[in-house]
């Protein structure tokens, strides 16, 4: 087993080199308290791949042989362990301690995101257990650790990816990567913290802007309520408060603060008004401080087009999978998270489509700060979307992420699928509309494109393609047809189900009737949400970002030959969508980086770039206005 190394010297993305502490920041920046003790760093592990660490009582441990450090995953170079087959199970330890400080508080344990089911103990002592490999989750821990004294906090997680009852996202299936499949992450890889509260604290709160009749919408919820105590909300513009409403505490009820002067959140003007929640008891003593922010901003759908603050507004965005050559889904600084936003700007796109993976939650507040339009999506390859224990882990782990990233103005879509391509004729359609009803129940104000780039049922906001047609004129005409107003479609293909009847003989069978199969005609926002993956000879390496020799790598179509060929393919893709706006209301392009063997970045995988940034500017940068003006 590799030994654990106490710093990183560098990234392979250029970050700084790592402080004591691993990602140190504040790791939920749009609901921060002050008192907090990061838990990232050195802990112990032990591997547990034939599940056999309850019998030899693991999680009374204090402390295991081998070192990885935190949050990184044990598959990646950062956690100093780099175990690149299927981890089944993995146990970790370290010590926690409460700050003498909290010695009156609530003590929440949080986790930013373990993969995939995990078990958490202090001392021997069951605390709790969470499903899903992207969601964030906490525990109360006050009696186990409210005495001062040092304890022993023991995580357990395993995954069962072949199982196909739970999302992998790009995690490959094999023992090696392949295609666009790439290694898996197990275990820890988000930020673990620490949290003073009170029982009076606020759990979270949805935030509602209404650009439209000037005004923001909160709904509180709390760990519990008191009729003697206030909670008071601060809006606040460059330290002067420009808002505020002052009410009793009272749970889940809508509370209306008006807006009489503000900017709206947009890429062009990415404003943003700071916000503080403040609980008092009766006597005005504080029980809970928390500092956040909001953007005034709406996104609507009018016919075909969606729009930003109630004008027409054309996507450019780019395909982003979040993986990391050192930390695989977790990104080695939150400078690099930033930088990955700031790349894809400078070379013209306006947001991202954040594909097959819940990003975290420093990602999506730098898209707010910088102004970065985002889709939300599920990584939801890797289940068998017609078992029910996968619906069941996908229902429960996709509502608590809707509800934590909700409030965030970057997302303008929420995307629960992609690329299903075998539906059965019966549960499919039924799955695919409660994923719709249950995204719209938890978030009325935004769009949802149901799914990306497979079979379509009629619910749906956004109808969302594939298609990597790689010459610009054949890939406008199969878009859409302007002779005979087609849209491309994927095919759907049908897989007959079958069930016994009480009208025929035991052992035969009918099949039953396929329910409705939507083939987009218009009306609603049709988006090219992936195209281009164009691969370019002139710039494939021929090792990879650890310096071995390439076995094979991996793209869409015919390579281009060189720089300029790529340039031409580009821009003539590009130029294609564009004069066809008025149908096809924004674009996906494949994709920001190189991911291991798949090829087809603007940038490499160790982020440098492969290309001319200034050139892909002029080329992404392009309006529908400007592609109307080529015309004439």
């Amino acid at each position: 087993m590799k030994r654990f190394f106490l710093f990183a010297i560098a990234s392979l993305l250029g970050a700084s080199v790592f402080a004591s502490q691993p990602r140190a920041e504040y790791p939920r920046p749009q609901f921060e308290r002050s008192q907090w003790v990061n838990l990232n760093g050195e802990w112990s592990y032990e591997l547990d791949l034939v599940d056999t660490g309850f019998e030899r009582e693991l999680y009374k441990s204090n402390g295991f042989a081998d070192k990885i450090l935190v949050p990184f995953c044990p598959e990646s170079k950062l956690s100093g362990v780099e175990h690149k087959d299927f981890i089944t199970g993995i146990w970790y330890h370290r010590t926690i301690q409460a700050p003498a400080e909290w010695s009156n508080k609530k003590i929440m344990l949080h986790f930013g995101a373990v993969y995939y089911e995990s078990e958490v103990y202090i001392d021997g002592n069951f605390i709790g257990r969470h499903f899903g490999g992207s969601s964030s989750f906490a525990f109360d821990i006050t009696k186990f650790v409210a005495d001062g004294k040092s304890h022993d906090l023991v995580v357990r997680a395993n995954s069962d990816l072949r199982s196909k009852t739970q999302g992998a996202g790009k995690q490959s299936l094999r023992y090696g990567s392949f295609g666009c499949l790439y290694t898996r992450t197990t275990g820890i890889w988000q930020t673990v913290w620490m949290e003073a509260t009170d029982n009076y604290s606020l759990d979270y709160v949805q935030v509602i802007t209404d650009i439209d009749q000037n005004h923001v919408i909160f709904t509180p919820r709390f760990f519990n309520t008191s009729s003697s105590n206030t909670l008071t909300i601060n809006i606040k513009d460059n330290g002067k408060v420009i808002a505020q409403k002052r009410l009793p505490q009272v749970e889940g009820m809508p509370i209306v603060v008006p807006m009489k002067k503000y900017e709206c959140w947009s890429p062009e003007n990415p404003k943003l008004y700071d916000v503080e929640y403040v609980i008092c008891d009766k006597n005005g003593n504080e029980l809970d401080l928390i500092k956040s922010y909001i953007g005034m901003r709406k996104v609507h759908i009018d016919g075909n087009k969606v729009y930003l603050n109630n004008k027409p507004y054309y996507q450019r965005l780019v395909l982003d999978q979040g993986f990391y050559p050192d930390g695989l889904w977790t990104a080695p600084s939150d400078e690099a998270l930033r930088r990955d936003i700031e790349m894809s700007m400078e070379v013209g796109f306006n947001g991202a489509r954040l594909h097959q993976k819940v990003f975290e939650e420093r990602f999506l507040y730098w898209a707010d700060r910088l102004g970065y339009l985002v889709w939300g999506e599920y990584a939801s390859w890797g289940m068998g979307e017609y078992m029910a224990l996968a619906a069941r882990n996908f229902f429960s782990e996709w509502e608590s992420i809707v509800v934590r990233d909700r409030n965030h103005p970057a997302i303008v879509t929420w995307t629960p699928f992609n690329e299903t391509w075998y539906p059965d004729n019966v549960q499919y359609p039924r799955f695919m509309e409660d994923a719709y009803k249950l995204t719209h129940a938890l978030d009325p104000t935004r769009p949802v494109n149901t799914m990306s780039g497979g079979t379509l049922t009629p619910h749906y906001d956004i109808c969302g393609m594939h298609n990597y047609e790689q010459d610009p004129e054949k890939l406008k005409n199969k878009v859409y047809n302007p002779e005979t107003g087609e849209f491309y479609n994927q095919k759907p293909r049908i897989t007959p189900v079958k069930h016994r009847s009480a009208n025929v003989a035991v052992g035969d069978a009918v099949t039953r009737h396929p329910l409705v199969i939507e083939i987009y005609k218009g009306g609603k926002p049709y988006l090219l949400d992936e195209f281009g993956g164009i691969k370019c000879l002139e710039v494939t390496p021929t090792k990879d970002v650890a310096g071995r020799e390439r076995k094979s790598s991996w793209g869409y179509g015919d390579s281009a030959v060189t720089r300029e060929d790529f340039y031409k393919r580009l821009e003539g893709q590009i130029d294609a969508l564009l004069s066809i706006s008025d149908h096809v209301w924004g674009y996906c392009y494949t994709q920001l980086t190189d991911v291991e063997q798949e090829e087809n970045g603007i940038f490499y995988y160790d982020r440098k770039p492969k290309y001319d940034a200034a050139r892909l500017k002029s080329i992404f940068g392009k309006s529908p206005k400007c592609a109307a003006k080529k015309e004439k």
